[in-house]
């Protein structure tokens, strides 16, 4: 299979979507892989490193997409300085692998089945032992787990860990984490590195066990009958008296937290709203949010997406895409999330595409003259709906 790699034009973005050690792997399975120049070079990878690995480097997009069957990203395609968008670029047939967010972006995913190409939605894929190579949720919720830690100790204006000085003894940092899923473990894990006392809330009973492994201390609520997680083993959204429940238990242990990392989301919708304006109110001065669900609206409802604001006294920061602020761990390990589906959608050399597969079925979300994703494709349907009862 050819495959071509192409240097990231979403702003921010330092990602690369393989590396030459994926693409050494690559070449000697008989992959043919071509590196747009300087594609790599953001996540400290050069293009003598790629040619070393023996991969060809192109000179531009066009070039790099010159009779592609494959075409890896990070990011969704884009419209380009030029004003050309990067789907108009892409050989009719061919198979796009990234992190495509359908329910972010239907109107791209209509233009991959028009454009007649195979769009992978790499953040789809679902949560089955066969597929733990191919998570790139997981690989990049733990880079942004430890992230958002790292960030917080240099806003926080106290210590993290128990410090015995000649001037007295300094009491750790306590650290409260919002959602125990991969980047809340992850947080949880690397505030206990720091010397902090860190407590976990998550909805699902089962979390308990993975955050006292790390040596958290598990806050729980009460859910009643309600389930906690759907079949994938993600956190479900509640209703509005168990989300009021929600947010009492939140504010209570706010009151006492020098840090908070909220992580919290449920897949395909907003991020819950779990601390009020009144909650942040009654935290300590100087206390840091670091809220890792900003991209998707944010657990804080003073999150302001991509900024750090200050709100009676307390620091909250809403970062976007922190993975890209660590770009060449981040895309060490996406490549190799990646290089694992290639493998499945290629067995062969060639790529094929079966649909009565669990994981090409959650994954594939357009193919040549049809949206497969559900969701999408209803989404779609209104809007043209729409736009055709405003014409009339």
């Amino acid at each position: 299979m050819k495959i071509s790699v192409l240097k990231e034009m979403m702003p921010g973005e330092r990602r690369v979507g393989l590396t030459p050690e994926t693409v050494a792997k690559l070449t000697k399975a008989a992959h043919t892989i071509t590196v747009e120049t300087h594609a790599g070079e953001s996540a400290g990878y050069s293009d003598d490193a790629y040619r070393t690995a023996g991969a060809t480097i192109a000179a531009d997009v066009t070039a790099a997409l010159q009779d592609t069957q494959c075409v890896v990203k990070v990011q969704r395609p884009v419209r380009l300085e030029n004003g050309t968008h990067e789907m108009d670029l892409l050989p009719p047939g061919c198979h796009v692998v990234g992190v495509l967010r359908p329910a972010s972006d239907p109107e791209t995913v209509g233009m991959y089945a028009a454009r007649g190409v195979y769009a992978h939605s790499m953040d789809l894929m679902p949560r089955i032992t066969r597929a733990q190579a191919m998570d790139v949720n997981s690989s990049q919720a733990t880079v942004a787990g430890y992230k958002a830690v790292m960030l917080a100790a240099s806003s926080l204006p106290r210590f993290f860990p128990l410090l015995m000085t000649a001037a007295g003894t300094i009491r750790p940092a306590t650290v409260f984490v919002i959602g125990a899923g991969v980047a809340g473990l992850q947080a949880i894990a690397t505030a206990r590195r720091l010397g902090a006392v860190v407590y976990a809330f998550d909805t699902r009973p089962a979390a308990k066990e993975h955050v006292e492994s790390l040596r958290g201390k598990f806050v729980s609520l009460d859910l009643g009958s309600h389930e906690a997680e759907d079949a994938g083993g993600y956190a479900k959204a509640l209703g509005e008296d168990l989300l009021s429940r929600e947010q009492s238990i939140i504010a209570k242990h706010l009151k006492d937290a020098d840090v908070v990392i909220a992580t919290a989301q449920v897949p395909g919708r907003p991020a819950p709203r779990l601390i009020t304006d009144e909650a942040v109110f009654a935290m300590k001065w100087g206390s840091v949010i670091v809220d890792i669900a900003a991209e998707n609206g944010g657990n804080c409802e003073l999150t302001v997406p991509g900024k750090t604001v200050v709100r009676h006294d307390v620091t909250i920061a809403g970062p976007l895409n922190l993975p890209s602020e660590m770009p060449q761990h981040s895309s060490d390990m996406y490549s190799r999330n990646i290089a694992a589906f290639l493998q499945h959608l290629a067995p062969e050399g060639e790529p094929k595409v079966d649909l009565a597969d669990v994981i090409m079925k959650d994954v594939c979300i357009a193919k040549p003259g049809e949206v497969l994703h559900e969701a999408t494709r209803e989404r779609l349907k209104v809007q043209t709906q729409s736009a055709a009862e405003n014409q009339a």
